[in-house]
């Protein structure tokens, strides 16, 4: 959902020359290959975002390819910041650092998979704050 709700708000922006790749992994492999749960495409969908990803597994290379390199929660940014390179420039950050809702998200974006569907739309407006948090202040 990350990845897809981010693409949208730099299209919507028109913003696109000013990324040149935008992607997303998994610190682990167990769901490589899988299409996106059916309760994140509804979510975005509803909200008119496109979303057309297979879950990948991050690796060692990935941190030469992005400046920013941004993860939902405190154990994804530890396992991000172990595998990290020393060489590499990429900034590793929680995506809750461009959090300025004034309380209203909190900074760790919490899987919703186990939840109901609110959970999915709560992810979305979060993500969504974020994104343009991160747009706003990074460029």
């Amino acid at each position: 959902m990350a990845e897809a709700v981010f693409r949208h708000t730099v299209k919507s922006k028109g913003l696109e020359d000013k990324f040149s790749k935008i992607d997303s992994f998994g610190t682990g492999g167990w769901h490589t290959g899988e299409t996106p749960d059916r309760r994140s495409v509804s979510t975005c969908r509803s909200h008119g975002v496109a979303i057309d990803h297979r879950a990948k597994q991050m690796k060692p290379s990935h941190f030469s390819e992005f400046d920013y390199i941004l993860c939902m929660d405190d154990m994804n940014l530890r396992n991000l910041r172990r595998m990290q390179p020393k060489e590499t420039k990429a900034r590793v950050e929680l995506f809750g650092n461009w959090n300025n809702s004034n309380g209203k998200f909190d900074a760790i974006v919490d899987d919703p998979y186990y939840g109901g569907v609110d959970g999915f739309e709560h992810n979305f407006r979060q993500i969504t704050h974020f994104s343009e948090s991160f747009i706003n202040s990074e460029l």
